[in-house]
């Protein structure tokens, strides 16, 4: 991204110039939240007030939901419209979800100042839940019929370019009187054929890739990085081709996927993140630190009952934060590996329990490893030969603690239809201070007294 002063810039000659510059909407975007922190809201609107109509939908759904939601507000319903006649199907679509979610009073009136098409186009799309693949396609699209040749489609495929109304094709999809799908072409490809030709005479029925509209948008993304895969048709429960999945659909999804894991391993929010509302953002941050709170009192009870131990070998407490340390670092590994290959299905329920035997073998080498290493260091520190003895038992019994328990808690959260990701770290953490204390100064008291 460019500084700001230099999109500023950039900004104003292109208004001045539409034809000699150009500027992208997400650089807009930028522009605008920028300049509602350094200036203010007054500035940000009639920046707003400048987007040209054509570009001003991408902007919208450019800005966060905060900055949305000002932009909406200030919008009028007609201005609304328009900037949604710009805009492809599916991107139609979030951005009349984004108005009914602030106004849903607004919304209709959006909608209807829509001519028919987009109503129903819009209204179809509405129909789907929004993990599924309907929900995320676009209608526009280009096709052919099987008894057309490709000199016309070719011909149609110019105008509807030169009218706006197609973007980003990479196929031609060969349907029959049915809507049918029959085949798939690449663009290139199709350069090589007869133009004089009907598809008919030149394709041959072969395989595809496709996705029903109603499939999960999870496993569509999946399909698209397993094949690199640059555009998806969607069809619907009786075969016929009703849409597409482009590749920069995709990237969102997979966007929002991994934001939502890193969040949710933090224990955070994201949507509460992207808020200016300081004191919404305390709110659901120290929720999750209140919980962080209650299981640290836990481990400090397990202490609390070796306190004798404690008093009488103070090496103890100088040594017993490196146990509990090397199992939360070493279960936290295991737990970041395990989310990420559940999250691109690499491990699902038929090899949970060989994923879960392997992270408990790592954990058992590496718990013998460093053990030797922190049983020797002890020793040799403190000249205690069972002090080292103790540590090295005790390093060895969390670190495989935190292989099982770094493995085990995504799959079992998933098994209950949780996200993996939430609340896994708390729940970790937990296991490793608890058995890692317990285990260090329970030892001690057997051993060294």
């Amino acid at each position: 991204m460019r500084h700001f002063s230099e999109i500023q810039h950039t900004f104003e000659n292109f208004l001045q110039d539409p034809e000699s510059h150009s500027i992208h909407a997400s650089e807009i975007a930028y522009l605008l939240r920028k300049i509602y922190k350094k200036q203010s809201r007054e500035a940000f609107l009639e920046t707003l007030e400048k987007i040209p109509q054509d570009m001003l939908g991408d902007v919208l759904l450019e800005l966060p939901e905060k900055r949305k939601d000002e932009a909406i507000s200030h919008l009028s319903s007609e201005e609304l419209a328009q900037a949604l006649e710009g805009l492809e199907s599916d991107d139609a679509t979030d951005l009349v979800i984004d108005i009914d979610d602030f106004d849903e009073d607004k919304g209709e009136e959006v909608i209807s100042h829509l001519d028919e098409d987009d109503r129903e186009d819009i209204d179809k799309l509405r129909r789907y839940e929004e993990d599924q693949a309907g929900a995320w396609m676009q209608t526009e699209l280009f096709d052919a019929m099987l008894d057309e040749t490709v000199q016309n489609s070719v011909d149609r495929l110019k105008r509807l370019k030169d009218e706006g109304e197609l973007e980003n094709i990479y196929q031609v999809f060969i349907i029959n009187d049915h809507r049918h799908l029959i085949a798939t072409i690449a663009l290139e490809d199709l350069i090589l054929y007869d133009f004089s030709k009907t598809y008919r005479e030149l394709v041959e029925t072969k395989e595809f890739r496709s996705v029903e509209a109603v499939a999960d948008i999870e496993e569509v993304a999946t399909m698209f990085e397993q094949y690199d895969l640059a555009v998806l048709p969607v069809l619907d429960w009786q075969g016929k081709l009703v849409g597409r999945i482009t590749s920069d659909d995709i990237y969102d999804v997979i966007e929002e996927r991994a934001t939502e894991q890193i969040y949710n391993l933090a224990g955070v929010d994201d949507d509460t993140e992207h808020e200016d509302d300081i004191f919404g953002i305390f709110k659901k941050r120290s929720s999750w630190l209140v919980l962080n709170l209650l299981t640290a009192i836990l481990a400090s009870i397990v202490i609390g009952m070796f306190d004798e131990t404690l008093a009488a070998f103070i090496p103890l407490a100088i040594l017993m934060p490196i146990v509990a340390s090397m199992g939360g670092n070493a279960g936290t590994q295991t737990l970041t590996v395990m989310v990420r290959q559940m999250a691109l299905g690499d491990v699902d329920a038929e090899n949970a329990r060989q994923a879960l035997n392997k992270e408990v073998i790592v954990s058992v080498f590496n718990g013998i490893l460093f053990a030797i290493l922190i049983g020797f260091i002890a020793y040799f520190w403190f000249a205690l030969p069972s002090l080292g003895l103790v540590i090295a038992l005790a390093m060895l019994i969390n670190m495989i603690i935190a292989g099982v328990f770094g493995a085990a808690i995504p799959l079992l959260l998933k098994r209950l239809d949780v996200d993996p990701a939430v609340g896994s770290t708390v729940l970790l953490t937990t296991a490793t201070d608890v058995f890692g204390f317990l285990s260090f100064l329970g030892l001690a008291q057997l051993i060294m007294l």
